[in-house]
């Protein structure tokens, strides 16, 4: 058994004061507010919430930060980097990166991550001898880390879309193909997971799969009650193509093949028509926004407004990790909205933190977790009130300051199933920083 006593945590209700908190075998056993310390139990200073979700990760996106602003940083610029590093990975070096992104991600706050995971093969497009060999070491890295992580293992089979036809993969991207759906399921069948681990999918775009790969996919995450991903209406080009080849729109080809459904996350959804964001709500499917990385590319700004009217839940990723910090991406959907719809206060303070936290666990199939109540996971994060970003906030308002004030400099606790793993911003056994640097430059050198 463990224990801890929070000055303040968010539970149910709204913010509480003096909230014992009690967890065996990883979960939280005991929640109460209004409470004396227990002898021995762990004292957190200051605003203590459930662990945040990053519902879009590409892992090794993390290598291009500050390396992709050369030239004004146009897309064409990222996407060369991008397809540099992905050409540079192998099962070893992909390990190290991910270990200390996974890691700087737990001194963030998260306590699982969606891995959106498409670099399957050997430079050279053939298989490894393990198939999997990528996923695997991906896998290691979370559990090294000390994370939770669903691994969205991803189909991508084309390179994109001409007017009557789907191109064949090019250079970099056969490292990404297992040429059609049917071998994509097959591979998937022999990877494993553990307790602290779940395999989803993900197609990476309808541009880059066709309806029949498409259908694999929805029928795979189906008949494993698996969280099914897709990057859908990223950019406008993307809604073109589709309305060229299929006379639609990305999310209408998705829904005519099955694959919307109350498992299904849309990612960035930037570009949706109001038939759009009409399907998605009556589908009970949800959305992942991506704000740093939208901004980052110049994507654009995703209807959340619209999207929220329509029933859609909404959850957060950092996606290119241009920034890890969900507190940051989640009042970027709000701070978005206002840009784009001229009015303040469309996004509450707790309907933001429900998107970084229940709603992302919830979508990466994690529905025990990402929120602070008895039978569900132990996991909490601490915000300290005392920095330069948060003093003076009132006792009143302790969560409107955490989304919108905080930063991940913030946190000084945190606790992923019952086991303290970041302290003061630093990793219980990792060095964040310098891992980073030795394994980013060793990719990237």
């Amino acid at each position: 058994m463990t224990s801890w006593w929070c000055e303040y945590a968010l539970l149910a209700d709204g913010v509480a004061p003096s909230v014992s908190i009690t967890a065996r075998h990883g979960r939280i056993s005991e929640a109460e507010p209004n409470t004396t310390a227990p002898e021995g139990a762990t004292r957190l200073a200051g605003l203590t919430v459930p662990g945040f979700a990053n519902a879009h990760s590409h892992a090794f996106h993390r290598a291009l930060r500050s390396r992709v602003q050369a030239e004004r940083g146009t897309f064409w610029t990222w996407r060369d980097t991008m397809y540099r590093a992905a050409q540079r990975l192998n099962p070893d070096n992909y390990y190290r990166l991910a270990r200390a992104v996974f890691a700087e991600m737990t001194r963030a706050g998260i306590s699982v991550v969606g891995e959106f995971h498409y670099v399957h093969n050997r430079p050279d497009g053939g298989s490894y001898d393990d198939p999997n060999a990528m996923g695997v070491a991906l896998l290691a890295a979370a559990d090294d880390a000390g994370i939770r992580i669903t691994l969205l293992d991803t189909l991508y089979l084309f390179d994109g879309m001409d007017e009557h036809q789907y191109r064949n993969p090019v250079n970099v991207q056969h490292r990404f193909s297992d040429l059609t759906g049917e071998r994509w399921a097959a591979r998937l069948a022999d990877l494993r997971v553990s307790r602290t681990q779940r395999l989803g999918a993900a197609v990476h775009s309808a541009r880059a799969v066709n309806p029949t790969g498409l259908s694999t996919a929805a029928e795979w995450a189906k008949d494993n009650n698996a969280p099914l991903h897709a990057h859908v209406s990223e950019q406008r080009a993307e809604n073109e193509t589709t309305r060229i080849m299929h006379g639609c729109t990305p999310t209408e080809l998705l829904e005519s093949v099955g694959v919307l459904e109350t498992t299904f996350t849309a990612v960035h959804g930037t570009h949706l028509t109001d038939h759009d964001i009409d399907l998605l709500g009556s589908s009970e499917s949800s959305v992942c926004m991506c704000p740093t990385t939208e901004r980052d590319l110049g994507d654009g700004i995703g209807p959340t407004r619209e999207l929220t009217a329509a029933g859609v839940s909404l959850c957060v990723g950092s996606d290119s990790h241009a920034v890890i910090d969900q507190m940051v991406e989640a009042r970027a959907v709000e701070l978005h909205e206002r840009l784009r719809s001229e009015q303040r206060g469309v996004h509450s303070a707790g309907e933001l933190m429900h998107m970084a936290t229940t709603a992302g666990h919830r979508s990466l199939g994690w529905d025990d977790a990402g929120a602070i109540a008895v039978g569900n996971r132990a996991d909490l994060v601490t915000i300290s009130l005392t920095t330069a970003r948060t003093a003076g906030a009132s006792t009143d308002l302790l969560l409107e300051a955490a989304v919108f004030a905080s930063t991940e400099s913030d946190i000084t606790s945190v606790v992923i199933d019952g086991r303290q793993v970041a302290t003061d911003g630093e990793h219980d056994h990792i060095d964040v920083a310098a891992e980073l640097d030795s394994s980013i430059r060793e990719l990237l050198q």
